[in-house]
């Protein structure tokens, strides 16, 4: 199997996983996965919702994203900095493309490669990081089996 195709294996593989741990967040409106893998080892993960410790609703009654909600990818680099690993070169696997502020932590924390499934309605996230040097691939169907 040429190293092309090995790749691609991988990447619908850890895009599953963030799939599936997209399910554990709490949001109504949008549920979001992440994970960061290193040299070909998951060093962090996470979805979105609410800081530790706080209730698990991510919305007011109207239906808004409350303030304080984190973003999947924010809370999977934070997982990083409180661990002895470090995700400088590493790859990030998301169930939705990056948000702009999100973006700013992607290239702070030396992530070198980010790979999504689905597109955010704002792509400005995913322009800064081209501009910065980061490679980013889209793979829609992660699940068709290969």
């Amino acid at each position: 199997m040429n190293a092309m195709l090995k790749q691609l294996r991988y990447d619908k593989a850890y895009l599953r996983m963030a799939k599936t741990w997209s399910e554990l967040s709490h949001c109504g409106r949008k549920q979001v996965g992440a994970i960061i893998v290193k040299d070909g080892m998951i060093i962090s993960d996470g979805y979105n919702g609410t800081p530790s410790g706080f209730d698990n609703c991510c919305e007011t009654s109207e239906g808004d994203t409350l303030w304080y909600v984190l973003h999947a990818e924010a809370n999977a680099i934070l997982k990083v900095a409180k661990s002895t690993h470090n995700s400088q070169d590493a790859t990030l696997y998301l169930t939705l493309s990056p948000c702009k502020d999100c973006s700013k932590l992607v290239v702070q924390s030396g992530i070198k490669r980010v790979v999504f499934m689905d597109l955010y309605k704002d792509s400005s996230g995913i322009k800064f990081l081209k501009e910065a040097g980061v490679e980013v691939e889209q793979i829609e169907t992660p699940f068709d089996g290969k």
